[in-house]
């Protein structure tokens, strides 16, 4: 009668150190800035930022999980022209009125080793959701030497045609081949 009692007490005791062994993560506002790369009349290849991006990662680096979801204010685009960035908030292109946030929502996390190498997920961008995997080109945990807070950051880069987004506007003058960078740093909670 007592081992069944003892092998509840063990499970009930490893359950919480289960739950626990995953760690979450706030994306920086401060030191996340999606970025994207497009070719602009065949002339040039234009770049643009998106200033405000808020999200939570969490991340068990032992079995190889975890997810991320991220919210970019499209509003918040900018690349360094100010009619352009008008431009982009219209219904021309990512229409921000309408659809205030671009989303991304991780369905799975590879590693290589203990280290995320890609995530897989969906993008929301202007009312459409694809899938879309980012390819993780640089991955970093530790001791932040300026605040002594335990983060995360990464550098991740996917390739996306806007048009299966429904942003039609001047292809194929303007690209439809968008590559797409995450500068992202995330706190520890």
């Amino acid at each position: 009668m007592r081992k069944p009692v003892i092998a509840v007490l063990a499970l009930t005791a490893a359950f919480p150190l289960a739950a626990l062994a995953a760690d979450s993560y706030t994306v920086d506002p401060l030191h996340t800035f999606p970025r994207f790369r497009i070719n602009h009349l065949g002339f040039s290849t234009m770049q643009g930022r998106f200033d405000k991006t808020s999200g939570k990662i969490t991340l068990d680096r032992t079995a190889k999980t975890g997810s991320v979801e991220l919210a970019i204010e499209t509003a918040s685009v900018d690349t360094g022209f100010f009619k352009r960035d008008d431009h982009l908030k219209s219904p021309d292109f990512f229409n921000a009125a309408e659809f205030p946030t671009i989303t991304y929502k991780s369905t799975a996390i590879h590693f290589n080793g203990d280290v995320p190498s890609s995530v897989e997920g969906n993008l929301t961008m202007a009312g459409v959701t694809r899938p879309v995997t980012f390819t993780i080109d640089a991955f970093n945990c530790g001791t932040n030497p300026m605040n002594k807070k335990e983060e995360c950051g990464a550098d991740a880069s996917a390739d996306i045609k806007r048009s299966d987004f429904g942003v039609k506007y001047g292809v194929p003058n303007i690209g439809d081949d968008v590559k797409l960078i995450l500068e992202i740093e995330a706190i520890k909670d």
